[in-house]
């Protein structure tokens, strides 16, 4: 029950089944929690894109399935999991239905292990059948065609790939070395192709990125089934797949519009909306003057998906009409235009994480998890040299430089925009000091439907294992103050070292002293002495949870400057601090009381 409660706080579980007859005591209650015979939950429940986890014995959990089983194509993901979360196993729907995935990123949050028998798992290879999710792609072809495409890679034969859209940071992955990348392809030919990664429709094993908006414009109250013809039919002259859609795109009059929201709904495809005033500075090739005065701009179709595609997008089809037939009502009028970079932020996911001071064991089980989800890592080198030993082996790393902290977030951000799941790595927290606020602030620059999901991932900062090294300096009050005058001015950060100095915080000095900037520490403790004894306890902590960690104990007076740089926390005391046995206290006021 601990562990059922634990998978529905962490939402990782939308709801809990027990077997009927189960009582349970008032304490071991979980809201939501349904009883229901296993067999009856199972039918309910048994399709294919279901995940289902299941605690407890795997036997007992094969002999109740057993009936329902029929194909790896119409099955839910089957975890087992025992009680204490020490393994998770995936026992179906490993690929095509997320199980692997799910039980990476559970395993990481639960700090268990994962046991996974398949092919691609156990060799490390890329398992070609399933990997686009993590991208923002969808998934096309013949469930025998991905089973023939399978085999081939489990028997080590050369697969040929051909991909004209997405990213192809995958392609660098040490997975991919038995594969043959095509440079180009005849047009509309997959002949001798394995796998195609793009927008046309073929009948082999596909990964579709989604490339393609859908202007579209319509008579009032049309109905679903015109819409869905006129886009079925637009895309089927133009050999596009249905599954290379980004979404839909018209205006804002059309937000109610009950045929077009449904029709929507039901496909996952977004409805982005532009008002009359933003069309009709759209330079189209059909324009209406029909339009102009219904509805206030002289194109609709063209001129949004013109517009939702920006500089990036290209029209492929001007405006074609559909009027209704004799089942259907109204009429839709359609554009299509094809960006050059995918565009889903509706899947993408943009995580920040902070990594801890550096020791895996600082890393918290929520910060494991967003990585295991993640098809990307994003971060400075050394910061991911310290996550290596846990990177699985298909996941694309990217290392940045340490000064280049605007581009790392914008291309972290422009790839979640892609649809990708994106982990944009700091030391630390990435929200002290850390990537958080930059990232943030270009997120919030984008309008509020482009936007992919953000997460924050609290880790533990250097300041904090600093404290827990020293015994208990943290105790009252106390603030952080980094001495950087690159983005903040002196003057600002002098005045903030004042005010803590004369509010008697403890302070954590973080990024005291660098080759270059090294006047700003004798600055900052010439201030404090106007306020603080020199006798005044500091602790020098250096490469806290790394190789060559060290920490030194000295006071305002003695402080050896040259012993502080990039690499070191500082942390010094208020007026009641002191150093007893080697220990840093600053006292909360228990005996005072």
């Amino acid at each position: 029950m601990p562990l059922l409660k634990r998978l529905q706080e962490s939402k990782d579980v939308d709801q809990i089944f027990i077997s009927d007859g189960v009582t349970l005591s008032p304490e071991k209650e979980v809201e939501g929690l349904i009883a229901s015979l296993p067999i009856n939950f199972l039918k309910a429940n048994w399709k294919c894109k279901n995940k289902l986890i299941f605690v407890g014995s795997i036997g007992a959990v094969v002999r109740l399935i057993a009936p329902l089983v029929r194909s790896k194509e119409n099955d839910p993901a089957i975890l087992v999991m025992d009680s204490k979360a020490t393994n998770v196993i995936t026992l179906l729907g490993g690929h095509k239905q997320g199980g692997e995935k799910l039980a990476s990123e559970l395993a990481a949050g639960l700090e268990a292990k994962v046991i996974c028998t398949s092919d691609s798992f156990t060799q490390k290879r890329i398992p070609l059948d399933c990997f686009g999710e993590g991208w923002g792609w969808k998934r096309g072809g013949e469930d025998l065609e991905w089973r023939k495409l399978m085999i081939r890679q489990s028997k080590e034969q050369k697969n040929i790939i051909f991909q004209s859209k997405g990213s192809q940071l995958w392609q660098e992955l040490k997975g991919c070395s038995n594969f043959s990348f095509l440079e180009k392809k005849q047009p509309h030919s997959f002949e001798n192709i394995n796998l195609y990664i793009g927008q046309e429709n073929p009948t082999i094993c596909s990964w579709h990125p989604l490339s393609i908006i859908i202007g579209i414009g319509c008579e009032r109250n049309t109905d679903e089934k015109l819409i869905q013809r006129a886009i079925y039919d637009s895309f089927s002259e133009s050999g596009l797949s249905l599954n290379s859609i980004s979404g839909l795109a018209t205006i804002d009059k059309k937000n109610d519009e009950i045929g077009l929201l449904n029709f929507s709904k039901k496909n996952d495809w977004p409805i982005y909306y532009f008002s009359a005033t933003e069309l009709s500075k759209v330079n189209v090739p059909s324009p209406s003057n029909v339009v102009l005065s219904e509805m206030g701009t002289a194109s609709v179709s063209e001129a949004a998906a013109i517009l939702l595609g920006g500089h990036k997008g290209k029209l492929i089809q001007e405006k074609k009409i559909y009027y209704a037939k004799e089942d259907e009502c109204g009429a839709v009028t359609i554009a299509l235009v094809e960006l050059s970079n995918p565009f889903a932020p509706h899947k993408g996911e943009m995580h920040l994480v902070g990594s801890g001071p550096g020791d895996l064991k600082m890393l918290t089980s929520d910060s494991r998890q967003a990585l295991a989800r993640s098809a990307v890592w994003i971060g400075y080198g050394p910061y991911l040299n310290y996550l290596e030993s846990i990177r699985s082996h298909d996941q694309v790393r990217i290392d940045s430089e340490l000064t280049f902290e605007k581009d790392r977030c914008q291309y972290a951000l422009d790839l979640a925009k892609e649809g990708v799941k994106v982990a944009l790595i700091s030391s630390g927290d990435s929200g002290i000091y850390g990537m958080a606020g930059l990232a943030l602030e270009l997120w919030l620059n984008q309008r509020v439907d482009s936007r992919p999901l953000f997460q924050v991932h609290p880790g533990i900062s250097s300041f904090q294992m600093a404290a827990a090294k020293l015994g208990a300096p943290l105790m009252n009050d106390f603030c952080s103050i980094s001495l950087s005058d690159i983005l903040t001015p002196w003057d600002q950060i002098e005045e903030r070292i004042k005010g803590a100095a004369i509010g008697d915080f403890v302070l954590a000095i973080f990024n005291p002293r660098s080759t270059k900037r090294k006047w700003q520490l004798n600055k900052t403790i010439d201030l404090l002495l106007k306020f603080r004894k020199p006798s005044t306890p500091v602790a020098i902590a250096r490469q806290l949870g790394r190789p060559g960690e060290s920490i030194e104990l000295h006071n305002l007076e003695t402080l050896p400057f040259d012993q502080v740089d990039m690499l070191t926390i500082l942390v010094i005391g208020n007026s009641k601090s002191v150093i007893q046995n080697n220990k840093f206290l600053t006292p909360r006021g228990y005996f005072s009381n």
